[in-house]
């Protein structure tokens, strides 16, 4: 059974949907709010702390994407997309806008607590207490386990997808790491062939990696060929 504690927002107009994710989630022991317009979903991730967001893309109203935008500005938990649309073009808007995994359309209950389980252990640092795994690069330290990155300068507010990208980049310190394989390690998708996505998620974690008072620069451009990460 899942941590009882972790709390789990589903937003999704269609009932159907929307009660079958829900009582898929409360079998394997999470707490589960659903809502069917974003509006209302947003509402209550201000006030209430989720460990975890699924949303369907066409919403009335206000939909996922720009749902998924609104909470990145709010929480670091990562998002799950739902969609009936399951063109690759749809994947990497998702991408690019906050989101950390895509499930499309009709979908099975194992498929989805699979995808539910990695997106929270990406974001707590597994299921087992085990010796950490630190990787220690310009200044900043990164615990695997424990899924934490930071230093003298302060701690960084990382998603989940921003983490695999941080930690493949300092596990190869000093070397160049094409898009491609920053896709397959950060995200697992290699038939997704548009890495434009991994540009837009570098910006993100740069400007956190500012913020949190260290050198931007530590994540280098290699232009024509990847990023490296300064030893």
């Amino acid at each position: 059974m899942a941590d009882a504690n972790k709390r789990i927002l589903v937003v999704d107009d269609e009932s159907s949907i929307s009660e079958f994710v829900s009582y898929a989630l409360k079998k394997e022991g999470y707490e589960v709010d659903v809502f069917d317009n974003g509006e209302s979903a947003l509402a209550s991730a201000r006030q209430t702390p989720y460990d975890l967001f699924i949303l369907d893309i066409m919403l009335p109203g206000m939909d996922g994407y720009e749902l998924c935008r609104r909470l990145r500005a709010i929480t670091s938990a990562p998002v799950l997309f739902l969609s009936a649309r399951d063109t690759e073009l749809d994947k990497v808007v998702g991408l690019e806008i906050g989101g950390d995994d895509y499930l499309a359309k009709p979908f099975g209950v194992r498929e989805l607590i699979a995808r539910v389980h990695a997106l929270l252990r990406r974001g707590s640092g597994g299921d087992f207490a085990a010796a950490s795994r630190a990787i220690v690069a310009g200044g900043i330290t990164l615990d695997e386990d424990a899924h934490t990155a930071s230093g003298e300068s302060g701690s960084l507010d990382l998603t989940p997808r921003e983490f695999e990208l941080l930690a493949c980049l300092m596990k190869n310190a000093g070397k160049v790491v094409s898009r491609e394989d920053l896709l397959r390690e950060a995200w697992g998708w290699e038939y997704l062939t548009e890495t434009k996505t991994v540009d837009t998620h570098i910006k993100r974690l740069r400007d956190k990696i500012e913020a949190a008072g260290y050198d931007p620069g530590l994540v280098e451009t290699v232009r024509g060929y990847g990023y490296r990460f300064r030893q």
